[in-house]
């Protein structure tokens, strides 16, 4: 997903939100003042902020924290439910809240709480219980783990032409010698790059694209099967151990929690 906004907009928010996103929508380039937890409770959402993408599964939420500029894109009809909190909130004694975008698991208790402050078919909340839900989602959050769900982003244009043919094709078989010789560098040069920018092995990099396009691939409603032939598994068996261990549940077992 790319960015389409030069400047962000800088869109207020005073409480909990829900928003109905159709198929591949996209909420454009923004930012706001406040903490966020945003949710979607049906549909996937791919997130991007400055350092990278990150793809947002049921069951997951993405903690986006105050003035980062994002953008979101939806996959599958996608219910956005989000939390806010001020930007001074969390900062008591405790863990630390995250400095940083990260991908969150949802816990019952957590996910109960998104659904009633967002939902409006009930009577509204009185502001000291918005309050308390809220201090508990935050004290949820504290207690739940993060997940490697963040594809870095990459600044060098050689990267970016390798990361580009990648996102064409997530299939694609070329070694990274290969994927050199085409945007002219050795893969010395390359797979330091990696390293320096992302943080990570080439290999790994391409993994973590790989499951970020099946994710989506399989809230579109493809088959196991196909979305691992189309991401460059050779065998389903393999695409669901590389899954398995990524997030903790085979595919099957993902989406039926």
């Amino acid at each position: 997903m790319r960015y389409t906004r030069q400047d962000p907009e800088l869109r207020q928010l005073t409480g909990p939100t829900y928003h109905a996103l159709g198929h591949r929508q996209i909420d454009d380039w923004h930012y706001h003042d406040v903490q966020q937890l945003v949710y979607p409770s049906t549909g996937v959402l791919a997130s991007t902020a400055a350092t990278g993408t990150w793809i947002v599964p049921p069951q997951r939420a993405v903690w986006i924290p105050a003035g980062v500029a994002h953008s979101h894109q939806a996959h599958g009809p996608t219910q956005m439910r989000t939390l806010v909190f001020p930007a001074t909130m969390g900062r008591d004694p405790g863990p630390p809240l995250p400095a940083g975008p990260v991908v969150v698991a949802v816990s019952p208790l957590l996910r109960e709480i998104i659904v009633a402050l967002t939902r409006d078919d009930g009577p509204p909340y009185t502001a000291a219980a918005r309050e308390n839900m809220e201090r508990v989602a935050l004290d949820q959050l504290r207690r739940v783990g993060q997940l490697p769900a963040r594809l870095p982003a990459l600044a060098d244009d050689r990267l970016r032409a390798i990361a580009a043919l990648l996102r064409a094709n997530p299939a694609e078989p070329r070694t990274l010698a290969d994927l050199g010789r085409e945007v002219g560098a050795s893969e010395r040069t390359l797979s330091r790059l990696f390293r320096q920018e992302a943080g990570m092995s080439f290999p790994q990099w391409r993994t973590q694209l790989r499951l970020q396009r099946a994710l989506v691939l399989l809230a579109e409603g493809a088959t196991v099967t196909s979305a691992a032939l189309a991401c460059g598994w050779s065998n389903p068996s393999a695409f669901i151990e590389a899954f398995r261990r990524a997030f903790g549940a085979t595919p099957g077992r993902f989406y039926a929690d």
